[in-house]
């Protein structure tokens, strides 16, 4: 008989925000992955859980599916947990849980915490439609997926990292132009969360001046039925990047 798998969300900040259910299941596998034992050995620590962990991230996941296949198929029961929220949102998960329905191997997702569900939600941007777009390409194929999106009705939501927050601020003007609502939410749960709210060209300024730290979440307004496409300057970003700097 087939063993069973189980995504496990953990939190984005708070560790409160951990379910009973989510550290049952912990408890009770046979094998808890983790994205990065050493972050995940903090939190299995602080609730008591010894389950036997094993690295499972993006650098090793092809690697490895083979024989966690075999473990499920041989009756074991295997947890799935990244770092923080809900593994293959933006994390490793997606090729583990495709092969396991490949093979007919159960597979259950526990409700849980996830970081762009409250950062939109505290946008006060339309929530009944949205995009998620996680993290943009770095280089290649950026601006080409931008632009697709320019003219998107929906509220976009962006996963980004502080140390490229203004640059994404800053192309987001070009593209979407510097009036288009959004917010921008960081350090979601934990004890100094955020959210900025304004338009794209009023949180350029803003972050300008006010380097973030921590995880971040940004919510953009979707495009309005007559707007159109921002008209783009290619060395528009390095211009304004003269300006703040003289």
């Amino acid at each position: 008989m087939s063993g069973k798998l189980y995504i496990v969300p953990t939190p984005v900040g708070n560790l409160e925000d951990m379910t009973p259910r989510a550290i049952s299941t912990l408890r009770n596998a046979d094998m808890v992955l983790a994205e990065d034992t050493r972050t995940s050995g903090i939190l299995m620590k602080h609730f008591g859980i010894d389950t036997r962990m094993a690295s499972h991230h993006k650098f090793n996941e092809h690697d490895t599916l083979d024989g966690l296949i075999a473990r499920l198929n041989a009756g074991e029961t295997i947890a799935l947990i990244s770092d923080a929220g809900t593994p293959a949102i933006s994390d490793p998960g997606f090729m583990l849980v495709r092969e396991c329905r490949r093979n007919k191997i159960e597979v259950e997702t526990l409700p849980g915490a996830t970081a762009f569900v409250p950062a939109l939600v505290n946008s006060g941007l339309p929530c009944e439609k949205f995009c998620f777009e996680g993290f943009l390409p770095q280089k290649k194929g950026r601006s080409t997926r931008l632009n697709e999106l320019a003219t998107e009705p929906r509220t976009i939501i962006f996963y980004e990292s502080p140390m490229r927050l203004l640059k994404t601020l800053e192309q987001f003007c070009e593209t979407f132009g510097n009036d288009r609502e959004a917010s921008v939410s960081r350090e979601i749960s934990k004890l100094h969360n955020t959210t900025h709210n304004g338009t794209l060209k009023e949180l350029v300024d803003y972050f300008a001046v006010n380097a973030p730290r921590g995880e971040i979440v940004i919510v953009v307004a979707g495009a309005k039925g007559d707007e159109k496409p921002a008209k783009i300057d290619k060395y528009a970003h390095f211009k304004n990047r003269n300006i703040q700097t003289n």
